[in-house]
């Protein structure tokens, strides 16, 4: 019997995954299962620039070895700009969409868009596309607090106006930005549940005004805590973080379970990833999960 649960993984194709990311994919896959739940799996390649060649194999192989396996074909963000470009349509219909020209220089310290450009509304998609290469489009923000609560760290929230001001939908590339697209993507596969790092806990505000104004329905969010090394940086592909093995597949899994406040028994240290993942779906418990935003200390990893 379904619960109507739906979770999905979003790596994007920055470079292979490492230990943080195998963190999140863990978290957000037993917490699907355990639910009887369906586990989909989107690439967020939307950023082609970013994009590292062969990295989507890289990611699938280590899933696939890791014994995480997900549902339904693989989503690409790449294939799916119509619907980007449709959302972005009733945004520019609403009447909250502005052109901003400022430059990176400009907003360079600044941690609240002071509403430099908030006249130059857009009228029109024409309009909008008519300015790529020149400006970026921003959507304007109410003074209005947008909270939710949060299965990990609790009730959650802040007013949008005081803690990003009016932020990017489309940059000035003519992409569309990280806050709209996994907005449509997440609607599309109607996912119910979101779990994924502490790193985006404060994106989850903005997204919450997206949908508010696209008349989309919130998943539920759980946020769990991301990895870092000495430095307090967060392992990623940027840090050079080192990639996942397959030969280290159990322990990789064993001690992200640790991490993650699931005590699995010493006996399965050294069992397979399928026998150690079934245990792992029979005593899965979110609110096991530390509500800490960081493990530390972990460079080795």
């Amino acid at each position: 019997m379904t619960t109507g649960y739906v979770g999905r993984f979003a790596p994007s194709l920055t470079g292979p995954l490492h230990f943080g990311s195998l963190l999140a994919a863990l978290a957000s896959y037993l917490d699907a299962r355990a639910n009887n739940g369906r586990w989909l799996l989107r690439l967020d390649d939307l950023d082609v620039p970013r994009s590292v060649p062969g990295a989507e194999r890289e990611i699938l192989n280590a899933l696939e070895h890791h014994a995480l396996e997900w549902d339904g074909p693989v989503v690409r963000q790449s294939e799916r700009t119509d619907r980007y470009r449709a959302a972005f349509s009733r945004l520019v219909d609403a009447g909250e969409l502005f052109l901003c020209s400022c430059s990176r220089r400009s907003l360079r310290g600044l941690t609240v868009y002071p509403g430099t450009c908030r006249s130059r509304i857009i009228h029109s998609v024409s309009n909008a596309d008519a300015a790529t290469g020149l400006a970026a489009v921003r959507i304007r923000v109410p003074a209005t607090r947008y909270a939710f609560v949060d299965e990990v760290f609790g009730v959650q929230g802040e007013s949008l106006d005081a803690h990003t001001g009016d932020f990017i939908v489309r940059r000035r590339d003519g992409l569309f930005a990280y806050q709209l697209a996994v907005v449509v993507d997440d609607a599309a596969a109607h996912v119910s549940h979101v779990v994924r790092g502490a790193d985006l806990l404060d994106n989850t505000p903005r997204q919450l005004y997206l949908m508010d104004q696209l008349g989309l329905d919130p998943p539920g969010y759980a946020h769990i805590p991301v990895i870092t090394d000495r430095t307090g940086a967060k392992l990623s592909k940027q840090t050079f973080a080192r990639a996942i093995t397959p030969r280290d597949a159990a322990m990789n899994l064993y001690l992200a379970l640790e991490l993650l406040g699931q005590e699995p028994e010493p006996e399965l240290l050294h069992a397979a990833p399928r026998v150690l993942l079934a245990w792992a779906r029979a005593h899965w418990a979110l609110n096991q999960v530390p509500a800490t935003s960081r493990f530390s200390d972990f460079v080795s990893i």
